[in-house]
């Protein structure tokens, strides 16, 4: 089947595409400040994370003082137990759940600018 001389294929020729921005490399703040989706999914990433750590926290403190009434409650007469436990016993455990606390919001935060920081 000879080709009809009116089909001939034609090359186009152009200058080189560009197929990054025009600054060069990626940067996530800027997805946050312009409020895009991605940006709004690496602040709703920390938001989570931090939410996480929240209600590991509020957990461990409803198990170690919600027993307490009950614990109270089966001793009425032991007045020095009830302040040994709360003067001494709960402080301890209270102070180690607030600096994992403390450390913990922090390091999340330290990741999330890790994350964003222009590279």
């Amino acid at each position: 089947m000879p080709q009809d001389p009116a089909e001939r294929r034609v090359v186009v020729t152009g200058p080189p595409r560009r197929t990054r921005r025009a600054t060069g490399h990626y940067r996530p703040r800027t997805e946050i400040d312009e409020q895009t989706t991605l940006g709004h999914t690496y602040v709703r990433s920390l938001m989570r994370t931090q939410l996480r750590t929240a209600l590991t926290v509020s957990g461990v403190l409803v198990l170690l003082v919600g027993p307490l009434p009950l614990v109270f409650a089966a001793a009425p007469d032991a007045r020095r137990l009830k302040w040994a436990v709360l003067g001494f016993g709960l402080y301890l455990p209270l102070v180690l759940l607030a600096r994992w606390y403390v450390r913990r919001a922090e390091r999340n935060e330290r990741d999330f600018a890790r994350l964003t920081e222009d590279r």
